[in-house]
């Protein structure tokens, strides 16, 4: 029955198993900033404008929105707010950044990841309106979704989303549903893991359903189609966040990005994180390699190899064995599942060894990083006992249930 799931879950969210595009829209996706400088650049003349961005803010000929917006017409730009990795992108994963001033335009930057992650009163105190233009990953764990939603929430001045595609298709919603009691910057708000939803939609609906108190307004794409991969929208791709390196890794992300709650590694400080995956414990990785492709897993294959890890991650400076991702067949492969299903073979056989990180304190207490990447402790529970069927099935209603709900907030076909 499992081998039939694919089509089953693309059938419920009304979309072909079969469904393909060419390798790129003939007319081109416009992203939401070229859309406010030709068509609404009304709604931020003649006010103070502060934007929340990073190094994927730009537009398809690769100028910042920071210089669009400080060059154009009428608008005054007096306050710009980074995420994490910094407002360039650079700063590695959960690095403080300090606040500064932006040696191109001289305009203030106000640093939203660290000791501070939503801006103050007199963070806010210069600007009219609020602008968000970040490339997003279609994941529930990454932090500058809810950046933007605690920003909004703290604001109480207006939000413009200029918005930008899902990468990995708006057509396509994996996953469990978010149990508040595990809210953190990698998961604000109750919504799936792979969530299907460009940021501008996800906004509507967190306002919509009353989750956020904002006044939002989205300037959507043009030419954007849900079905589309990143690499079939015209716009030249940038990295999003310095571990996220590939298509490919962007997808296989929501699934194996459950490592980082345990002591194997997903693959930072190697040259492919998020597809390499290993433990300097796991001699036997062919072994579970073997057993996860017997598993016929939609749309991938696992290999074997060894890597030497860059000093400052885990296992750094040590050669490891590691388990190879390789993507087959992208639209069909259902990441969630496979990274529970990975986590399962690496504790079902080394159970011993392998790890779950050691809780840390945030906001609703001491909570383990593997709670708050799942959204819940039932992923932890399941992997022990063994129960990893019943988890993905109910993980897929969950899927289902979210798709339904988030249907009136949708922006494109």
């Amino acid at each position: 029955m499992r081998r039939h799931l694919p089509a089953l879950w693309l059938a419920l969210l009304g979309a072909s198993p079969l469904a393909t595009l060419p390798a790129q829209s003939s007319a081109g996706v416009v992203p939401g900033i070229e859309v406010l400088l030709t068509d609404s650049l009304h709604l931020i003349k003649g006010k103070r404008v502060g934007l929340l961005t990073n190094h994927s803010g730009r537009d398809r000929k690769g100028t910042s929105t920071i210089d669009l917006l400080f060059k154009a017409p009428g608008v005054k730009l007096t306050a710009l707010y980074g995420p994490e990795h910094g407002i360039r992108g650079v700063a590695k994963a959960g690095e403080k950044i300090s606040s500064s001033v932006d040696s191109a335009t001289g305009v203030r930057v106000y640093s939203l990841f660290g000791d501070v992650e939503s801006p103050t009163a007199d963070m806010m105190k210069d600007i009219d309106v609020l602008l968000y233009d970040i490339q997003d990953v279609g994941a529930r764990v990454y932090t500058f979704q809810w950046t933007l939603a605690l920003a909004a929430a703290a604001a109480k001045k207006p939000i413009i989303v200029l918005d930008r595609p899902d990468p990995i298709r708006a057509d396509r919603i994996e996953g469990n549903i978010l149990d508040p009691r595990f809210a953190s910057l990698v998961g604000q708000h109750p919504v799936a893991l792979r969530y299907g939803l460009t940021v501008g939609e996800l906004m509507r609906f967190l306002v919509g359903t009353k989750l956020i108190d904002a006044q939002v307004t989205v300037i959507p794409m043009k030419n954007y189609r849900r079905a589309m991969w990143f690499d079939q929208t015209g716009i030249p791709r940038v990295n999003p966040s310095p571990n996220l390196r590939t298509l490919d890794a962007e997808l296989l992300y929501t699934g194996t990005v459950f490592f980082e709650g345990t002591n194997a590694t997903e693959g930072r400080g190697t040259d492919s994180p998020f597809t390499l995956i290993g433990a300097s414990y796991l001699k036997d990785h062919a072994a579970i390699a073997k057993e996860l492709n017997a598993l016929k897993l939609p749309g991938v294959r696992f290999d074997t190899t060894t890597r030497t890890i860059e000093a400052g991650y885990k296992f750094g400076g040590e050669t490891i064995p590691m388990i190879r991702v390789l993507v087959t067949d992208r639209n069909i492969v259902r990441p969630v599942e496979l990274g529970i299903r990975m986590l399962r073979a690496f504790y079902a056989h080394h159970p011993t060894e392998f790890k779950w990180r050691e809780p840390s304190v945030n906001a609703a207490g001491r909570t383990r990083s593997i709670d708050r990447l799942a959204g819940t402790d039932q992923l932890t529970a399941a992997v022990e006992k063994g129960t990893v069927d019943a988890l993905i099935a109910q993980w897929n209603a969950d899927a289902v249930k979210f798709a339904g709900m988030v249907k009136p907030y949708l922006l494109y076909r």
